[in-house]
């Protein structure tokens, strides 16, 4: 399994070398899409990411930078699969927390579902709470959190975390959140490979301090959608967080690629 960080700056004003969030899981020689911040789609192309193998894209909240790239996403694929020798039909789940966002892509694009062609077409589904998804040996599986307190006009979640797995592999990605104890559910007794939390909304310390004293094992943990402290002080905060968790801990960067 590998992990493509595409965008790793939080919501903070136009920042250089970063954009907003969104990464990929490559695994079976397929991805999956987390989150699609601005330029998503582009950097990934030129990163050399073989973005037809897309298998399904997970938004954990409408806030547009985690909703920005996605628009220029679908468009991008539409326009490589336009522009392929082999005939591509395969269908892309998109989870998303509300479906006004999907609403949104296809205004943007002016095309209707039925307008995507007979290569790539879409499955867009409103995520719940739960199993969500559990194909081609990967499942994803989420909890409400509270960094949209609020639910929607009929009574639904809007901000959600992930907890992805394969046989031998898991990964927890927080998204934006208010507070570590909304990931515990996620975390296994028997253990975390990964731990992806964005610190957007907070101290590198807590988190750390929260990991150390977690009776849930997580061997590793990577720092994302960064805020202000990590933007403006990148290598201080990286070994205040090392104090805590020494080789276990890093900070991801846009186009950057880690193997689990």
């Amino acid at each position: 399994m590998k992990i493509h960080f595409l965008g790793t700056c939080s919501g903070t004003e136009p920042y250089p070398g970063r954009h907003h969030s969104s990464f990929v899981i490559e695994y079976d020689q397929r991805l999956y899409w987390f989150d699609a911040g601005e330029g998503c789609g582009h950097t990934a192309h030129v990163m050399g990411l073989d973005t037809l193998s897309t298998e399904a894209m997970f938004i954990s909240h409408p806030h547009i930078d985690h909703t920005g790239g996605l628009p220029h996403l679908v468009w991008m694929l539409k326009k490589l699969e336009s522009r392929t020798e082999e005939p591509i039909s395969n269908q892309i789940d998109v989870f998303l927390p509300h479906m006004k966002i999907w609403q949104g892509v296809e205004s943007l694009l002016f095309l209707a579902r039925t307008y995507y062609g007979s290569g790539i077409t879409y499955a867009p589904q409103r995520i719940e709470e739960g199993q969500i998804y559990n194909k081609n040996g990967l499942s994803v599986t989420t909890v409400h959190n509270n960094h949209i307190g609020e639910r929607d006009e009929v009574g639904k979640w809007m901000s959600f975390s992930f907890r992805i797995a394969t046989d031998t592999k898991s990964i927890v990605f927080s998204g934006d959140f208010r507070d570590m104890t909304e990931l515990e559910e996620l975390l296994s007794p028997d253990g975390t490979d990964l731990l992806l939390v964005e610190t957007g909304h907070h101290r590198v310390e807590d988190i750390c301090s929260y990991v150390v004293n977690s009776d849930k094992p997580i061997k590793r943990v990577g720092f994302i959608h960064h805020g202000v402290a990590i933007l403006k002080d990148y290598d201080g905060e990286l070994s205040k967080a090392k104090t805590f968790l020494g080789d276990r801990v890093f900070f991801a960067n846009d186009a950057m690629t880690i193997t689990l």
